[in-house]
């Protein structure tokens, strides 16, 4: 059902990219409408513009608060073009409105710019909203036009069907702008509900992404949110789902180390597999290589420091999906971009969310980001025996290193590495046991290493598995009703232990 377009009302905050618009109006004999600085913007083009107060008889109010709320400017957009409402619109001397380009307050931005709270009420638009949901709503028979970003889709149906739309043009424009107002309602909520207990779950994100495809190729993926004002991508191809997910983990266990000395890790499937903390970047990834250099193939790599020749060289002689780091030098990203398909990434952005959700069942389940980290100051000793300055350093590095594995998990570290790690087991004793065996695996010597545990230990068998292993300090949270066994035989055996009171699952 073509529909010509021959009036529009035409309000905006964004004018950039609107001249085009109006002059292509103009040139088909389209009647415009407008107020206040949008008025004076198209008056300024040198096109004929009729005053939204002349037609209300009413003039801007309220410190431009009401200005197009009024039934000579809704009565337009909401008519239906049948008989009665037509018959309506004669009788109260209302025009049809049949194209409306209105955008809305900053909200978002302006609640990202500053902490005024007056400045944050005034954006919340109202004649904006209210506009664009009626013309969304009247969409068989109004074109509705609510972002710049849609400026370039109006243009070229204003001049490839000569100022008519399709029924389907304005049904893809009122879906946009509903999208637009949900978000625009959405971002006000969340503000409203800082210091809320309300529970209600409400999120909207504004730019997506289609993927490749999901974790497998039969699935459909999609990515909703701005990659760009967290990584540069330097080179390679697109990310992909399964990418996505392995640089969120990688990102998470480098924010814990990224302040220190040179760090870096490698991630398989989520899960840390190598990491270690080293006076240099190439001494740093060495180690971190040496922790398990299999699953390191085709793994995801992250640094905390600068990426230099020396590194890079050493870098390029394994396959690998994806390379973070906050920097490159000139040379080292020379040489890693001649890997066509692997991707590089600067990091700009260290910042966690401050919740995290996923789906599952018939809804959502949402919690507060895990940031606690524990150190040297919160740890309980619970046996006589101290752990040595070496050995604290290392349990401090090992808890870090454990809250980013998928329970259940054991580490073992020494000399601020990763030797072995046992996690995703249904059993704490599996875990201890795939994590010695791990280490031993890739010629570890475990005499003097320091374990961690995510939970605390039912029975005393992991730290007794850990002690005839070579083991001599372990942290874990603590909380069963058995602790004391377990202290017990550290006691006993000569083992340092602390405890933390937190305990760090990730499932």
């Amino acid at each position: 059902m073509s529909k010509k377009i021959k009036s529009a009302l035409i309000s905006v905050y964004h004018k950039d990219g609107l001249d085009e618009i109006i002059k292509e109006l103009d040139k088909q004999g389209v009647t415009i409408y407008s107020t206040g600085g949008t008025q004076k913007f198209i008056e300024g083009l040198g096109v004929a513009v009729r005053r939204v107060e002349d037609l209300t008889s009413y003039p801007s109010i309220l410190d431009g608060r009401v200005k197009t709320l009024h039934p000579k400017v809704f009565g337009g957009i909401l008519a239906r073009r049948e008989e009665a409402h037509l018959a309506q619109l004669e009788e109260y001397q209302i025009p049809e409105l049949d194209l409306v380009i209105v955008d809305l307050y900053p909200f978002a931005e302006t609640v990202a710019s500053t902490d005024d709270e007056s400045a944050i009420i005034e954006k919340i638009d109202i004649g904006g909203i209210s506009l664009i949901r009626a013309a969304a709503k009247n969409y068989r028979d109004v074109v509705c036009v609510s972002s710049k970003a849609d400026y370039t889709m109006l243009l070229k149906l204003l001049q490839s069907k000569d100022g008519s739309t399709d029924l389907a043009d304005r049904k893809e424009l009122a879906r946009r702008s509903f999208k637009v107002s949900s978000h625009y309602d959405t971002a006000i909520f969340d503000y409203f509900s800082r210091d809320s207990d309300d529970t209600a779950f409400k999120k909207s994100i504004e730019q997506s992404k289609e993927l490749r495809y999901g974790e497998n190729p039969h699935q459909r993926g999609w990515f909703h949110g701005n990659l760009d004002a967290m990584f540069e991508t330097l080179g390679g191809k697109a990310l992909s789902y399964n990418n996505l997910v392995d640089v969120d983990a990688a990102v998470g266990i480098m924010r814990e180390l990224k302040d220190g000395d040179p760090a870096f890790a490698v991630m398989k499937h989520t899960n840390t597999c190598g990491v270690a903390v080293r006076p240099t970047v190439l001494e740093a990834w060495q180690a971190a290589l040496a922790g398990d250099n299999i699953s390191a193939f085709g793994g995801i790599l992250i640094c905390n420091k600068a990426i230099d020749l020396a590194t890079a060289e050493e870098i390029n002689k394994i396959f690998y999906e994806v390379l973070i780091a906050p920097a490159f030098d000139a040379d080292a990203q020379e040489l890693l971009l001649k890997k066509k398909k692997r991707i590089l990434l600067k990091i700009k952005d260290w910042t966690q969310q401050p919740r995290v959700f996923k789906s599952l069942l018939n809804g959502v389940i949402e919690q507060d980001a895990d940031t606690a980290t524990e150190a040297g100051d919160d740890f309980t000793l619970v046996t006589s025996k101290k752990p040595t300055d070496a050995e604290m350093k290392d349990l401090a590095f090992a808890v870090k290193v454990c809250k980013h594995l998928k329970s259940n998990t054991i580490v073992l570290a020494k000399n601020q590495q990763l030797l072995g790690m046992g996690c995703g087991q249904t059993s704490r004793v599996d875990a201890c046991n795939q994590a010695i065996e791990k280490a031993r695996k890739f010629g570890f010597d475990l005499d003097g290493a320091v374990m961690a545990s995510d939970a605390f230990f039912p029975f005393p068998d992991c730290v007794e598995l850990a002690d005839k292993a070579g083991i001599t300090a372990v942290v874990q949270p603590g909380g069963s009703i058995n602790d004391q066994k377990s202290i017990d035989y550290c006691e006993q055996n000569g083992v340092a232990m602390v405890t933390t009171g937190v305990r760090h699952f990730k499932h």
